[in-house]
């Protein structure tokens, strides 16, 4: 391009770029009205849907479990129907109200090391979910509570607390599934409790582990899955996970692969046994519903009481779900820098870590003010990673009912 311009007089190119920009102004009557049109109407939405999400009237609801939990993770992956709701309205309520697809929170939580359940949903949703709840696990103890962010008064490194938060994504494509409990033989009904092996145990152990003045929180933001994965062959259009996952088998077993000339075509038998064992758990997962989902953790402490070890333990929370031949969760946006250079005198890790602790307050993932992009889990895969646990679990702050105190209220509906 520089050897093309060398040529060219100063006074010549001038009056190219001069006559570019004529024709541009020229024909601004034609183009202006509708980029402005598309902007102010992009302006209008995005306030209106902020207007909509500050309206949105939420309830935390805490769950109390009992010492035997005689149900496997199927219970839970039954209760998560209730989280699965699409209706986004009509397209007056989407693009002129502001309406946006509902979404819920599913949170573990460590207190000065007292580990406890809570789900945050809008009021509408609060007796379908209770419903659920008490339909699978008869026993449980359900509570509306404060929200316990408010109990925590972050300032970065004006106040008392310290802080470290990160998000979790996927180490491959979201149609490949993370290990979920049926890998680990926990859809088995009549299995004895010292012959489970429960991947949430490794969670709830650490959360238990926090002591005074420690905190810990774990947050799954979920919604029903959207059409957010490009089609192929296409500019603008969207196709759900599913669609995604079967182009994944398609590929895995390499049904577009041509024979070589006199070679018959029989690509199946071409297939290791570990490619039809990956093959089988794509299949299984798109067979499920499938959940957009935002993980987020933070780990915070008062001043002396705040250990580095723990940010260790953050970052390998989730790793007992992950497969070198499936998927995996690894730690995204930490709020922290690998070199001093980067951040002089922490001014960029404050502003990290104000960012992250308010997202976490707004439970805000799916939508601004701190969108982020998800990762869409299967009901399976959910329902791992967020279950009640059986006493296999035994971690004394792990705080248990001693036992069922009444039947579940009948006027819920059903």
């Amino acid at each position: 391009m520089s050897d093309v311009l060398s040529g060219v007089p100063f006074g010549e190119l001038f009056g190219r770029v001069e006559s570019i920009f004529t024709f541009v102004f020229s024909v601004v009557i034609y183009w202006a009205p509708f980029v402005l049109g598309f902007t102010a109407w992009k302006m209008w939405l995005a306030y209106r849907r902020a207007e909509y999400l500050a309206k949105m009237e939420w309830v935390m609801l805490e769950v109390r479990v009992p010492k035997e939990v005689n149900k496997t993770p199927i219970a839970m992956e039954v209760v998560l129907n209730a989280f699965y709701q699409t209706s986004k309205g009509s397209w007056w309520d989407w693009y002129w109200k502001g309406r946006v697809q509902d979404y819920f929170a599913l949170e573990m939580v460590s207190i000065d090391g007292a580990v406890k359940f809570f789900i945050r949903t809008t009021k509408p949703y609060k007796n379908v979910i209770e419903s659920a709840l008490y339909a699978q696990y008869p026993d449980i103890e359900i509570y509306e509570v404060p929200d316990y962010t408010r109990y925590v008064d972050y300032r970065g490194k004006e106040g008392e607390w310290g802080m470290f938060g990160a998000e979790y994504a996927f180490t491959k494509e979201d149609p490949y599934p993370i290990k979920t409990y049926i890998d680990y033989g926990l859809d088995r009904e009549g299995v004895k409790e010292e012959f489970k092996t429960d991947p949430l145990s490794a969670v709830i152990e650490f959360l238990g582990s926090m002591g005074k003045d420690e905190q810990f929180w774990l947050q799954i933001n979920v919604q029903a899955a959207v059409n957010r994965f490009h089609k192929p062959g296409t500019w603008f259009e969207k196709q759900n996970w599913r669609k995604e996952g079967e182009a994944l088998v398609k590929k895995l077993a390499k049904a577009d692969e041509k024979p070589k000339p006199g070679e018959i075509s029989m690509p199946a038998f071409k297939l290791t046994d570990g490619e039809r064992e990956v093959i089988k758990a794509v299949e299984r997962s798109i067979g499920k519903l499938g959940f957009d989902c935002g993980i987020r953790s933070i780990y915070l402490a008062k001043g002396s009481a705040f250990r580095a070890g723990n940010i260790k333990g953050l970052a390998g929370l989730l790793r007992q779900f992950n497969t070198n031949n499936l998927n995996g969760f690894k730690v995204v946006h930490p709020t922290s820098f690998d070199f001093p250079w980067e951040d002089w005198d922490k001014i960029r890790e404050t502003t990290l870590k104000k960012k992250m602790f308010d997202a976490y307050k707004r439970r805000s993932y799916f939508y601004p003010p701190h969108r982020r992009k998800p990762i869409t889990l299967s009901s399976e895969e959910l329902a791992t990673i967020y279950h009640f646990p059986g006493g296999v679990t035994g971690t004394p702050t792990f705080g248990r009912i001693e036992s069922r105190k009444g039947e579940p209220p009948t006027n819920l509906p059903v």
